[in-house]
């Protein structure tokens, strides 16, 4: 399936590659919007040369995908999924790209916090999810239910131990999980 979106009125190429389950886009498209330039192409061709030799594996793990030209045609077209994309971004030295050196670098910097401060990452769901314009019942079932499949996860059902054994007084502390969410990591402490 390709499909094109539009970016600030022009035309961004894509398809979507089912076996990795991501979009694929094309990376001249993305360059022309951000840099202006009257050959993207050209552009392009010299960025990828001058990350080849700053050793960037970025450029390395672009391919060709056959897309449709602006005259009609399919032509061989280098593609880049989202994460790629976001890292040529950081490469590209145009004052339209900067907006997405400062999301990116507050985005990781958001990321190293909640690393450190699990309790942010539920702060931040939270606030999407009320942004979003969630009740805020649904979204106390929704963090019940993430918490749910993490402790059904990492704690099977297991036969109960019999009563009559005494339970140490200086038990472990309970372990404690990171789970990848979509947006974000989630830290859960499971306890017996």
């Amino acid at each position: 399936m390709s499909s094109i979106i539009l970016f600030e009125e022009k035309t961004v190429r894509r398809a979507w590659d089912a076996e990795n389950q991501k979009w694929l886009f094309a990376i001249v498209d993305v360059l022309a919007i951000l840099t202006g330039s009257i050959d993207p192409g050209a552009y392009w061709r010299k960025l990828k040369e001058r990350l080849k030799k700053e050793g960037n594996q970025t450029v390395t793990n672009c391919h060709g995908l056959k897309m449709t030209a602006a005259d009609g045609k399919q032509r061989l077209t280098d593609v880049a999924d989202t994460e790629q994309l976001l890292r040529l971004i950081q490469s590209v030295p145009s004052p339209k790209a900067e907006p997405f050196k400062l999301w990116l670098a507050r985005v990781g910097y958001e990321r190293l916090e909640e690393i450190e401060n699990p309790e942010l990452a539920t702060r931040r769901m939270r606030q999407i999810y009320e942004q979003k314009g969630y009740s805020e019942e649904w979204i106390e079932k929704r963090l019940r239910g993430i918490a749910e499949a993490v402790k059904d996860f990492f704690l099977p059902t297991f036969p109960q131990p019999a009563t009559n054994y005494p339970r140490l007084a200086t038990a472990p502390p309970a372990p404690s999980f990171f789970l990848l969410h979509p947006s974000y990591f989630l830290l859960f402490s499971i306890r017996n």
